[in-house]
């Protein structure tokens, strides 16, 4: 059985969300929207895990709106806000960066904000960015390849001086550390199921009560009339027993996680030479950590690492399989060389200080493997 270091892609299913999906699948059959037995039981369903999500970002339920995951979040965000400006940062999930290139086909005027050599927005670039016509500025929390933490209060009084709406990509803090969308000043808030032990196809937009959000899919007046379709009763009551679990356990979890991921880090400097941790100087996810080796290809030790029974990523699940180097890591400086040589480690629930030490051993015979057979590898003198 192999070992999964890539929860940042998908996480497995929890046994609480698998019971929870898997008891509404079976007896919540009903269409929310109907006024009979089994139609207010299903409403029952949604409603309650309108509650518990709402918990887990410190909002109130009207605030919740239940999407198909991460990405129809993000693109309700950016698509439901009436802005003739618009400004994400360069590290941006594609869900974001490619909404803002349809918005700039329609002729929204877009700014890209750039980042630190930590992965970290400029401030004061931001500042330069905003205009009298900026409507929304958009930034995730922490960020899926790096797990660097934006600084999103200070964010938030930059959006707020301008008279802008802030929203932010969570997808990666909200499973993983606290969040308080009141103390973090924004004004619409992504999450999403798969990425906090729920299964795919399940993930909500936090909207701020009092702004107004145009929906992007027309039918039904499902969700305030914010999300049209019927609700997807079984995913949503899974994402709520996630939700649950999470609230329950997610500071002990934080740091039995953060230990792990150093106890990873430590070892791959020790023991494998000419590593780097690429935005190490930054608060950052706990769970996460992007690793650079010199002279090495990504690629080939994901490769390397799979077959020896460790799943790792070199970045972005939704751009595996592509050839071009982490657009995150470009950002923050990295040449493509750097870039391509950097892999991603994502730990969760199932990892333990054994498949750590597991993983460690096979980077070190895997890394040394394959700088053997790279030119592009030059051994430090």
């Amino acid at each position: 059985m192999g070992f999964y270091f890539d929860h940042n892609a998908a996480t497995p299913v929890s046994a609480e969300a698998l019971a929870a999906f898997t008891a509404a699948a079976r007896d919540v059959f009903g269409n929310p929207s109907s006024i009979h037995s089994p139609g207010q039981a299903a409403r029952q369903t949604v409603e309650s895990a309108r509650r518990d999500v709402a918990a887990l970002l410190g909002a109130t339920p009207k605030e919740i709106v239940f999407t198909s995951g991460g990405t129809e979040a993000d693109n309700l965000a950016l698509f439901g806000i009436d802005a003739r400006h618009v400004i994400v940062s360069a590290v941006e999930h594609p869900a974001v960066l490619a909404a803002a290139r349809e918005l700039e086909r329609r002729g929204v005027a877009v700014s890209i904000a750039p980042v630190t050599p930590e992965g970290l927005i400029d401030l004061d670039a931001l500042r330069t960015l905003v205009t009298p016509e900026t409507g929304l500025i958009s930034v995730m929390h922490a960020n899926n390849e790096t797990g660097a933490i934006q600084p999103l209060a200070a964010i938030a009084e930059i959006a707020r001086d301008a008279g802008a709406l802030l929203h932010s990509d969570g997808v990666q803090a909200a499973g993983r550390m606290p969040v308080d969308v009141r103390a973090l000043g924004v004004d619409l808030y992504t999450i999403s199921g798969h990425k906090l032990g729920a299964p795919k196809g399940i993930g909500a937009l936090y909207i701020r009560d009092g702004v107004k959000l145009r929906g992007q899919i027309f039918g039904g007046r499902h969700e305030r009339e914010r999300r049209a379709g019927t609700e997807n009763v079984p995913g949503i009551a899974a994402l709520a027993a996630a939700a649950r679990w999470t609230r329950a356990h997610r500071e002990p979890e934080a740091a039995r996680l953060a230990a792990l991921r150093d106890r990873l880090e430590l070892g791959v400097l020790a023991r494998i030479p000419q590593t780097r941790v690429n935005a190490a100087g930054v608060p950052r996810a706990g769970n996460t950590t992007n690793l650079r080796f010199a002279g090495l290809e990504g690629e080939a030790l994901v490769i390397a690492l799979d077959l020896a029974g460790f799943a790792v990523s070199t970045g972005a699940a939704c751009s595996s399989g592509a050839v071009a180097p982490s657009h995150v890591l470009l950002a923050m400086g990295l040449d493509a060389a750097q870039a391509r040589a950097s892999l991603r480690f994502s730990l969760g629930r199932g990892n333990d200080e054994a498949q750590v030490d597991a993983l460690l051993d096979a980077l070190e015979t895997a890394a040394a493997r394959l700088r053997k057979l790279s030119p592009a590898y030059v051994p430090a003198v």
